[in-house]
């Protein structure tokens, strides 16, 4: 009776690891990997992370995730809009679009998109992936003094009020930033 058991959980976990194996292959494949200008671009935005003191993600963009420059099958089926990057979590696929390689002014503004896009990787809503980002921003060197002035800076700045406004409801700073 107790083979039967274990035969049968043996059975049902080897079913399982196949299933998302199967999956995770599927969305690999089916999207392009980057090529390697784009990796050259993306591999100082990482530097800038671990140069920062953000080493468990770097770690995980360094070492654990792949990259991609398209839409997967299941991105795909996902309207987006004014997105730089996407992921797949729990498996670990980012998928950087044409905007993230043109429209950030520098390492740096790429460095904040990894980041957001990092704290997806470990499980972070939108929510906690932009108030994370946002409270980070001066560590990591993206600073309204250098960069309010750029689109990315507007464009996280507005999406950040909208999913965490509680970091917004100062009087005393400027524009209300409770951060700043």
């Amino acid at each position: 009776m107790q083979s039967k058991i274990l035969k049968r959980i043996t059975v049902l976990i080897f079913v399982c690891v196949f299933t998302l194996l199967g999956f995770y292959l599927s969305l690999i494949v089916s999207a392009t990997k980057l090529t390697y200008s784009e990796r050259k671009t993306v591999e100082p935005a990482i530097a800038v992370i671990k140069q920062k003191g953000f080493s468990d993600e770097a770690f995980l963009l360094e070492y654990v995730t792949a990259f991609r420059s398209n839409d997967n099958w299941l991105n795909a089926s996902v309207e987006k809009e004014n997105a730089y990057a996407a992921t797949n979590f729990p498996f670990e696929i980012m998928t950087l679009y044409p905007d993230f390689f043109t429209t950030p002014v520098d390492d740096t503004e790429r460095a904040a998109i990894l980041l957001h896009e990092a704290k997806h990787l470990q499980g972070a809503d939108e929510k906690e992936a932009y108030e994370y980002v946002w409270k980070h921003r001066r560590q990591l060197g993206w600073i309204k003094e250098t960069h309010s002035g750029s689109i990315i800076w507007q464009n996280v700045r507005k999406q950040t009020k909208e999913y965490a406004p509680h970091l917004f409801v100062c009087d005393a700073n400027q524009y209300g930033d409770c951060t700043e």
